[in-house]
């Protein structure tokens, strides 16, 4: 049970065009990345100001990160043009055209699994999820957003959980959980029927076994595969990119071959992630089925 062999889903996104006011730009006064306030570039002209900057205190994103990768994904048109570096300066008075899928979620992270989900064929509806690791929980707000009646997000870390996804009662936000130690108990009874995961710093070998083993019979899984962190040390150079990124795909096929080995699975794909990772690495998805 293996194809498909590539990823032909796509994200789409709404496009709207926005033009900056310039005295309301002025005056406007949102809170930046640091905490602080954004405010002009002492590089920048009067008149001009850097893009990322822009973004945010326009209230099109809400921090410079996420502003900084839509620019260079070229979600971004200035005044009719794709712009894709985040430091350009332009004019405080120009017309900025946004076609980005990933503006409505809380991670880029989900446009990943709403491909992987299209591609494998999979349906959270009325399903129960589990999210290892969850982060700010792009995965967790695919699943709700497709209808599963339940998320249950997992993460080693504290407080990463978007706020919104927090407080939303069909969330169980298990923060501060290893995912090697997961156990029946967390699960407080519930059968989990769709397991999605987007770890990092750690092997989909060592950090899935738990939840493959206590997943219901007919649950499906959607796993991200990040090469960087399954290839040994001498694999990665500079930045954390694969030294041959041609071995991306043997690694993918490696971990599905693993997954098949798992006690009632079945592996689908692999399949190219439509995105790249942060760094810049290829990534890929797996699919698998429980029987």
């Amino acid at each position: 049970m293996r194809p498909p062999s590539c990823c032909a889903a796509t994200a789409k996104a709404a496009s709207f065009t926005f033009r900056a006011p310039h005295k309301a730009l002025a005056l406007a006064r949102l809170p930046g990345e640091d905490g602080g306030m954004t405010r002009p570039s002492p590089h920048a002209p009067p008149d001009r100001d850097r893009l990322d900057q822009m973004l945010v205190r326009l209230g099109l994103y809400d921090s410079r990160s996420r502003a900084r990768d839509a620019i260079a994904r070229g979600a971004v048109q200035v005044d009719g043009k794709s712009v894709t570096k985040p430091g350009a300066a332009v004019s405080v008075s120009a017309t900025f055209s946004l076609s980005d899928p990933a503006r409505d979620y809380v991670s880029r992270a989900a446009l990943k699994l709403k491909a992987g989900l299209d591609a494998f064929g999979f349906d959270p509806a009325g399903r129960i999820g589990l999210d290892i690791g969850a982060s700010t929980g792009g995965f967790t707000q695919v699943l709700l957003e497709a209808g599963a009646s339940e998320v249950i997000a997992v993460d080693v870390g504290h407080d990463q959980l978007h706020p919104n996804l927090a407080a939303d009662p069909r969330v169980s936000n298990l923060e501060a959980l290893n995912a090697r130690d997961l156990s029946r108990a967390h699960l407080d009874g519930r059968a989990v029927e769709a397991i999605v995961s987007d770890v990092s710093f750690i092997s989909l070998k060592l950090a899935l076994p738990p939840a493959l083993d206590l997943a219901a019979d007919g649950a499906f899984a959607v796993l991200l595969v990040k090469p960087q962190f399954e290839a040994g040390r001498a694999a990665i150079g500079k930045g954390g990119l694969l030294k041959d990124p041609a071995q991306g795909p043997v690694i993918a096929d490696d971990l599905a071959n693993w997954l098949d080995a798992q006690s009632g699975w079945q592996a689908v794909g692999p399949v190219a992630s439509p995105i790249e990772g942060s760094d810049g690495n290829h990534e890929f998805l797996i699919g698998g089925v429980k029987s």
